[in-house]
């Protein structure tokens, strides 16, 4: 997120009852940029959803840890990065949410919704560790 664009960042503990003030400031940046209602559901939802992972699998709900949100408003997108300070994964190794031994478990199915909602996602492994992940959606020119 090397831009000049207007930037906001968050820093939570890793507690679950964050994920309503997430949803609001998420919902708040969406309706101020102008998305379509829908759109700005299912950015909710991509925060959400990574902002829960940070918070159970990638701190593992320890307190000491925090979770990075950061959003960075541009005139044509907005861009999401969410960072923990876990010891990281290797998105690969994540079971396919399609195979049909899977299709009927409860959970795995977080990053494909987010990879299906989102422009662009990236999972990277900053430099001070964790896993941040990086999510892009674009205003529709409709």
């Amino acid at each position: 997120m090397e831009t000049t664009a207007n930037k906001i960042e968050i820093s939570i503990g890793s507690a679950l009852e964050y994920l309503d003030l997430i949803q609001t400031i998420t919902d708040c940046i969406t309706k101020m940029m102008g998305f379509e209602e829908d759109s700005a559901h299912w950015i909710g939802m991509s925060v959400r959803e990574s902002v829960t992972n940070a918070i159970q699998h990638g701190n593992k709900l320890d307190q000491s840890k925090r979770v990075d949100i950061r959003f960075a408003v541009e005139p044509d997108q907005l861009i999401i990065a969410v960072r923990d300070q876990g010891n990281g994964f290797q998105v690969e190794s994540l079971p396919n949410p399609l195979d049909p031994e899977n299709l009927l478990k409860p959970s795995g199915r977080g990053i494909f919704y987010i990879r299906s909602f989102m422009d662009k996602v990236e999972f990277r492994t900053p430099s001070q560790g964790g896993t941040e992940v990086l999510m892009v959606k674009k205003i529709s020119s409709n």
